[in-house]
């Protein structure tokens, strides 16, 4: 099939009933003097470009077991914005709902090309899928003093943000020659795709361009200031890129790309430092973000859609892409309560003592414990907390994801990992290198679960399947807080994990200044999205879905 897009026209393949369409690129290569700037237009072409292949992954680490279970994302390259599409056929009478894809990896890793994200289950069924790629690491997310200078301090800095926007664009003009409908596009993600989707819902420069939104395990780790972000560049360009504090624009500039592939670098110490001790976050630059994510839905800035938003019952599996030691990190979160720490630390255990989730003899070991806590206090309670914000302006669901693929269950004995419920979201459990060699009669029956509620709302906007989901509904004192809980058996649970989960959101501050090294600001509660005049439970949690 020949598509012809606003630049030119492209001919793609089929692959079991769907055309696709892979390596279209959606903006100009970030190369040379457009390193670190805003994506810029492609040239236009004139003959057919073959859209056979997909486009490189953009540079990044190469780790020896990936973050995201999935395979090795192969060629690298900074000229690496590049989309694929895929769609089961094009009639201008019935445009289908588009569904575009934006993958995790702690915004360091990953590629748009992994068979995990495949848009062939989802174009199966009705969905026109598009996956992009995005500058990652410090070619996406970086602030310098060289930088700052050429744009008065006032230019963007969350680069991989505004390729997303970019792709976004290229949707509106040209996804209805694939079938697509423009004026029903939905934006999911996962962990760093996940945060995406909410900071393109508190972004501006997103408006109008898709109306529905999904985020799948986003995190809580706190947005940089722009300042700093200056302080972490100028370490990078010290420590990675061999320049000083006053290195030029140009010279910085000049780094070669296989540099951003580094996994570690040397530290003032001669030492090595993970990349991932500076691993990049978005940043608050006064153009892509105005304010925190958080502070733009507690301030009810973020776009009116409607929203799914969860997370997955092992999510601290992730936590070692952070470089975070979760022993490490509740130590110092008990310590900067500025409390007795033994009092604070047996209070915290007491919120899991009637789990039923939770074996009692867990709780005797920190080295058990803290990976259940920051699942909660990452995951878990930012999930809770935004989609709490949200329903006070739109819809929002919430679910729980804790179905463990059957060959998984006796290697995963704390339940899904994180990112392992992408292919069942996506229904590439047939597809993905990691699991289709594995998968069960019983795993796809679950997919097709999930399958169902994400194409149902991508298509109308409300999530329908096997069991009615009950969205949440925002109230002072009787807030009607419901959670699917995506297993075996579905259910949809009533005031999940709340008063633990009321303890957490009081402590946020805490968690942002443990996670940003910087001093927790003096923050009421009712600031942190609790509700006015309703203290928080902090008795122990009876168990799941009834405290």
């Amino acid at each position: 099939m020949i598509i012809e897009t606003d630049k030119g026209r492209i001919k793609g393949t089929t692959e079991e009933r769907v055309h696709v369409f892979k390596g279209i690129p959606y903006a100009a290569p970030p190369v040379g003097d457009l390193r670190w700037r805003p994506p810029q237009e492609v040239t236009a072409w004139t003959d057919v470009r073959n859209a056979y292949t997909f486009g490189p992954a953009c540079p990044q680490p190469v780790y020896e077991d990936s973050l995201d279970g999935s395979e090795p994302v192969g060629a690298q390259s900074e000229d690496c914005l590049y989309l694929n599409v895929w769609t089961s056929g094009v009639d201008a009478s019935k445009l289908k709902p588009v569904m575009v894809w934006i993958h995790g990896g702690a915004f360091k890793i990953g590629a748009s090309h992994i068979t995990m994200f495949s848009g062939l289950p989802l174009a199966w069924k009705g969905a026109v899928v598009v996956a992009l790629n995005y500058r990652l690491g410090n070619l996406g997310f970086f602030a310098h003093p060289a930088l700052e200078a050429e744009t008065g301090g006032k230019g963007p800095v969350n680069f991989g943000l505004l390729d997303q926007i970019a792709a976004l664009e290229w949707v509106q003009r040209n996804i209805a020659a694939f079938g697509g409908d423009p004026n029903n596009v939905t934006l999911f993600g996962q962990s760093a795709g996940g945060v995406s989707v909410l900071a393109l819902m508190a972004s501006p420069l997103a408006n109008g361009l898709f109306h529905k939104g999904i985020a799948q395990s986003p995190y809580a780790i706190p947005e940089h200031s722009r300042e700093k972000a200056i302080e972490v560049g100028t370490t990078v360009a010290t420590a990675l890129f061999g320049l000083g504090p006053n290195a030029t624009a140009a010279e910085l500039r000049k780094v070669p790309a296989k540099v951003f592939s580094s996994n570690e670098m040397d530290g003032p110490d001669g030492e090595p430092i993970p990349v991932g001790g500076l691993a990049p976050v978005p940043v608050v630059d006064g153009v892509v973000l105005k304010k925190k994510i958080r502070q733009s839905f507690k301030d009810g800035e973020q776009k009116v859609l409607p929203l799914i938003i969860g997370s997955t019952s092992n999510e601290a599996s992730v936590l070692a892409a952070f470089d975070m030691e979760p022993s490490e990190v509740l130590a110092k979160i008990v310590s900067s309560t500025g409390e007795d720490t033994a009092a604070v630390l047996q209070e915290l255990k007491s919120l899991y003592a009637n789990d039923p989730e939770v074996n009692p003899k867990e709780l005797d070991s920190n080295k058990r414990f803290a990976p259940l806590l920051l699942r909660d206090m990452l995951f878990t309670m930012q999930a809770r907390w935004i989609s709490d914000q949200h329903s006070k302006k739109s819809s929002s669901w919430r679910y729980y994801f804790s179905y463990v693929t059957e060959a998984d269950r006796e290697e995963n004995p704390y339940g899904v990992a994180h990112g392992n419920e992408v292919v069942y979201t996506m229904g590439t459990g047939d597809i993905f290198v990691g699991s289709k060699d594995v998968f069960t009669d019983n795993d796809r029956a679950m997919s097709q679960k999930a399958v169902d509620y994400w194409y149902s709302f991508a298509n109308t906007g409300t999530p329908s399947g096997s069991v009615a989901w009950t969205k949440n509904e925002y109230g002072v004192l009787a807030p009607k807080d419901n959670t699917l809980k995506l297993d075996e058996e579905l259910t949809v649970l009533k005031n999940f994990r709340r008063a633990r989960l009321d303890r957490f959101i009081l402590m946020y501050p805490i968690l942002e200044a443990v996670l940003s090294g910087e001093a927790p600001e003096e923050t009421e509660a009712t600031e942190m999205g609790e509700y006015p005049g309703r203290e928080p439970t902090l008795e122990p949690a009876t168990p799941a879905g009834h405290s």
